[in-house]
């Protein structure tokens, strides 16, 4: 007897009865949202962004919030913040010079780990024409690292602090 395909899913965002499709999510659902800029140069031949350009603006996102809250510097700080994993689920496609906006949430805060969800969607405040649906949905875990040892090492109660501030369910 043939089996029923079954929908894909991604780690960030199992498919279950009880987890909404991640499409359907929007800004709202995101604590923290950050305005990203994109440049001519980052659309690729097919006239829209190149995936590459996606992990970019996550990272700016995160190290943007971080810096605007913190003093940061990572090149004399004692512990260091580094992508261990990332991963994005493109749902749309979206192209400069469309003003674009970063939700932020962290899905999980361990001692030493952290686990943001992120959404790319159409900037609200920036744009002319209303468009709430999801672009992209990022996964990103941070370890924190002694900048010595390059061992992990726990995240620091000042950085601790903000990212409970940006916690969400996933």
């Amino acid at each position: 007897m043939p089996s029923t395909p079954r929908p894909s899913s991604t780690p960030e965002s199992p498919e279950t009865p009880e987890s909404p499709d991640p499409r359907t999510l929007t800004l709202a659902d995101f604590p923290v949202h950050r305005p990203v800029t994109t440049r001519w140069s980052d659309n690729d031949m097919y006239g829209h962004l190149n995936n590459a350009v996606y992990y970019e603006l996550f990272d700016s996102a995160i190290n943007g919030w971080q810096a605007e809250h913190l003093t940061i510097d990572p090149m004399t700080d004692p512990t260091q913040g580094v992508v261990a994993e990332s991963s994005c689920a493109f749902y749309a496609e979206v192209a400069f010079p469309t003003p674009l906006v970063v939700g932020i949430g962290v899905v999980r805060l361990g001692t030493s780990s952290v686990t943001y969800q992120l959404g790319l969607f159409v900037d609200p405040d920036r744009s002319p024409a209303a468009d709430p649906a999801i672009k992209a949905l990022g996964h990103w875990v941070h370890v924190e690292i002694d900048a010595r040892s390059r061992r992990s090492t726990p995240i620091p109660a000042h950085l601790r602090e903000l990212m409970q501030a940006a916690a969400r369910e996933a």
